[in-house]
């Protein structure tokens, strides 16, 4: 029941803010999803509803040798790596949607990741 409430909670939460952050061809939308078990980044263009990169720690070489796959280990590099992807196909500025969670653990690796890789926000 508990579980149920807090997810509620956060939804609500991202539907406030995505009444704001809206990803545009120039400046695409970099947002996080984080489940028990793994942690999902793309970054969508939402004029067109496209997905242009994406990463997530179920890739066999995002997962860190010795740690699990939720780790903020794993997170960090998923925002390395989609970090990489974007700057490969030309995008350099994105907006940070965090969905609803707290800019800490494993959220807060995969920004600090990204922007390590180049991404501006």
């Amino acid at each position: 029941m508990m579980v149920r409430h807090k997810e509620r909670g956060r939804i609500r939460r991202h539907r406030r803010v995505r009444k704001r952050v809206h990803g545009r061809a120039e400046r695409p939308r970099l947002c996080v999803f984080r489940s028990l078990r793994y942690t999902y980044a793309q970054v969508v263009d939402d004029d067109s509803g496209r997905t242009l990169v994406e990463a997530d720690s179920r890739e066999a070489d995002l997962a860190p040798e010795g740690t699990t796959r939720r780790s903020v280990a794993a997170a960090a590099l998923v925002g390395k790596a989609v970090g990489e992807r974007a700057k490969a196909v030309g995008i350099t500025r994105v907006i940070f949607d965090r969905g609803g969670y707290l800019y800490h653990g494993r959220v807060k690796a995969v920004a600090e990741a990204a922007r390590q890789a180049g991404l501006l926000f």
